[in-house]
């Protein structure tokens, strides 16, 4: 059973007490992340996640970890476009330990300068990580070219530059403004007594501050087509489509879903077979949809060499406008709803996840998750819908295409694919 209360304070705290196990999940949701980030503050969101385990006024960095290890308690954080999560899977005896370490670490970090120092090295070495991940550069600059202009376009890591330069009060300024009540959700599963835990929750979270409840900014995007090669000496062509998408808690998110798994998401979708299994052309290709507060993409990647990339694109645009034209059969739509429903039921077999779901929609939706409503949901969408979707689609008023690779003998043919379908297809402004 999902319950919601609002604390002294005013903090949200979703619960779902699970009484087949033994461990309890809980995060706090902050409404802070990349969305939110003036161009000098990009990457404070991530930077803040990471100085929040260098030391509170009671435990220093060290102690952190070794307290959680004491308890074989799994603590840890992720900064995403809209939000900033600190969460604990402990044991249900180590209830209390759990909630202390976490209003410790997000209320009473202390930010010292050398460990702001020493922690940027290590902020920088992952912004280099990523520059290895083809994969994550073809996405990421598909998405900036999709969403430029508007907040969601912003890098969540930050660049070297933006990093570098800040301060101590840059994140304290950042944490008073976001880091309040109103803009906080915790949220529960697993096993735990719930007078227990309300009581546990008011006094340790007691000195969380008031303020603005900050509501993501508004998503606009510019229609028309851009692209992007990047050269990188890596074996293979990495390509990404990003094509506009439903948004968060929309009824055609799920049809897009659906749609998405037919065309991309599993070994038995179009694109698998036709371009991998038939053709052996490639060993990756998939399609993803993503999902924001009022926006939403749906991207189809795909990697291989240089010499079979035009044909895969091809290929993939080619399935595209097929499934455009003659939308799916009846077979693909009930495999790709079903696998749609069976793949978000297994996923949600654990605390963790219960809890990523209760925070997750109570922050962004503002609303109490409902996992039968959801499976509703999937089952309500109808073929029609899948099909209506797909002509909406995949005739974009804004669209974007990214190679990565050496590029040298085919960078120019597939941009040139790439806008000739945008040409015929897209919806011009």
């Amino acid at each position: 059973m999902i319950e919601t209360t609002v604390l002294k304070n005013g903090i949200r705290v979703m619960t779902e007490h699970m009484a087949s196990v033994r461990s309890v999940a809980i995060g706090v949701w902050v409404n802070a992340g990349s969305v939110f980030e003036s161009d000098a503050e990009a990457g404070v969101s991530h930077f803040i996640e990471h100085m929040l385990f260098k030391g509170t006024e009671t435990r220093g960095a060290s102690d952190i970890a070794a307290e959680m290890d004491a308890i074989g308690a799994n603590l840890n954080a992720f900064t995403a476009k809209e939000c900033t999560c600190f969460h604990v899977k402990a044991l249900d005896e180590d209830l209390e330990k759990a909630v202390d370490m976490l209003s410790d670490i997000v209320l009473r970090s202390t930010f010292d300068p050398e460990q702001m120092a020493l922690e940027k090295g290590v902020v920088l070495e992952e912004i280099a990580m990523t520059e290895d991940s083809p994969e994550d550069i073809v996405f990421d600059r598909a998405s900036e070219q999709l969403f430029a202009g508007t907040p969601i376009e912003s890098e969540i890591l930050g660049t070297e530059k933006t990093v570098n330069r800040l301060s101590r009060e840059d994140l304290l300024r950042y944490m008073q403004k976001h880091y309040t009540a109103e803009n906080i959700v915790i949220a529960v599963a697993g096993s735990f007594e719930r007078e227990n835990l309300i009581a546990l929750l008011e006094r340790y979270f007691a000195d969380v501050l008031h303020g603005e409840r900050h509501k993501t900014p508004s998503v606009s995007m510019r229609p028309g087509f851009r692209t992007a090669l990047v050269k990188k000496d890596v074996e293979q062509i990495n390509l990404c489509l990003a094509l506009p998408g439903a948004a968060l808690g929309t009824d055609a998110y799920y049809a897009q879903a659906v749609l998405s798994n037919a065309l991309g998401g599993s070994m038995s979708s179009r694109l698998f077979q036709r371009i991998r299994e038939e053709r052996g052309l490639a060993y990756s290709v998939y399609s993803y949809p993503m999902a924001y507060r009022g926006a939403g993409s749906l991207c189809f990647y795909a990697g291989c060499t240089e010499g079979q990339a035009k044909e895969v694109l091809s290929l993939m645009l080619a399935e595209i406008e097929d499934v455009k034209r003659n939308g799916i059969s009846e077979e693909e739509f009930l495999r790709a709803r079903q696998q749609l429903k069976g793949s978000y039921v297994l996923g949600m077999e654990s605390t963790m996840a219960h809890m990523s779901a209760l925070g997750k929609t109570a922050l962004l939706l503002e609303k109490e998750y409902d996992l039968e409503a959801t499976l509703n949901r999937i089952d309500c969408v109808t073929i029609e819908a899948v099909k209506a979707a797909a002509r909406e689609l995949f005739t974009p008023e804004t669209a974007a295409f990214c190679a990565v690779g050496r590029l040298d003998g085919v960078g120019d043919a597939l941009k040139s694919a790439a806008e000739d379908w945008w040409n015929k297809h897209g919806r011009q402004a």
